[in-house]
């Protein structure tokens, strides 16, 4: 081998070696981001190792980044920090409302789990006591709907009570030393306001209407990544399967995972739904209704039309 032939063998080998250098760093680099709360499938799936089975083999990783509410969830998803989360029904309605890049990919009916709490010993018995009372909740939650609801069904507006917007942490603790007179919230929250924290439900959300909980992911993701994200639900799916007869374990990986006590994971456990689902008529005409809801308040800045942000899932 002569002087030249060496020098390009050297050069070939080089750029072979920068090819799979470069190769192999875009297989560990290609994550998948999701965000979740302190309950549901998304838990269960984080304490199984589900997802990472599954996508490993695709060289996909999975990175986990927790929310304590669906709104800041949404914000870091508009931001593109995430791919992928679940949220109840409002936070997607404002997010969509401020332009967010945002598809729904799954549905899921919420059965128990939320709804208003008061003292124990307040003297608020019935929904239309909340009449010019302080009522805690997350500004764009699922709570917040709640809270509208629960006006509904009282013949009450919302200028009739004082909304207090509030983080669950910071709601927990403006509950505790009575600065707020009722504190709407889901679970676990919900829970340990109900069983430690010296509440006493006045309504429970399912008493209230319709509500539902659903799996959000950002458009550009999942128009990049549609078989990976049917992947993701298919997975998710087989997990929520296995949380609805499982329960017992269930509420210990809740607790593994978030930090909350057993205990209390075990009511939001037993009174969970964790069954995932297509988007159907019914799901989206009332998650409709709950966006006519928000602009005939004022909440959001228009009238938005949910049909127009539901994922084309690709045809298997």
């Amino acid at each position: 081998m002569n002087r030249r032939e060496a020098v390009c063998g050297l050069v070939l080998a080089g750029f072979a070696s920068a090819l799979l250098a470069r190769r192999a760093a875009a297989q560990v680099s290609k994550k998948l981001r999701i965000g979740y709360q302190k309950n549901g499938v998304l838990v269960i799936a984080r304490r199984q190792a589900v997802l990472e089975k599954r996508l490993d083999r695709d060289g996909v990783g999975v990175e986990w980044v927790e929310f304590p509410a669906g709104p800041p969830l949404l914000e870091a998803m508009t931001a593109g920090e995430i791919d992928v989360g679940q949220v109840g029904d409002t936070p997607p309605i404002f997010a969509q409302a401020a332009g967010a890049p945002i598809v729904y990919v799954a549905g899921q009916s919420i059965t128990n789990g939320q709804g208003i709490l008061v003292r124990s010993d307040s003297d608020i018995t019935a929904l239309v006591g909340l009449k010019g009372k302080r009522i805690g909740f997350t500004k764009g939650s699922s709570a917040h709907n709640v809270v509208l609801l629960a006006l509904e069904k009282a013949g009450l507006t919302y200028g009739d009570i004082v909304p207090v917007y509030l983080s669950p942490g910071d709601a927990a603790a403006a509950f505790a030393r009575r600065s707020i007179d009722a504190w709407a919230v889901w679970d676990p929250y919900y829970a340990i306001g109900e069983n430690v924290g010296g509440g006493r439900v006045l309504a429970h959300a399912s008493a209230l209407g319709k509500t539902n909980a659903f799996y959000i992911a950002n458009r550009g993701f999942a128009a990049r990544e549609p078989l990976l994200l049917r992947s993701v639900l298919d997975t998710l799916g087989e997990t929520a399967q296995w949380a609805e007869a499982h329960r017992d374990q269930v509420a210990q990986a809740l607790s593994d995972v978030t930090g909350v006590d057993l205990a209390i994971q075990a009511i939001a456990a037993r009174r969970s739904s964790f069954a995932i689902g297509k988007l159907t008529d019914d799901i989206i005409t009332t998650q409709q209704g709950v966006a006519d809801r928000f602009f005939k308040l004022g909440l959001i800045p228009r009238p938005i039309v949910i049909r127009e942000v539901i994922w084309a899932a690709p045809q298997s």
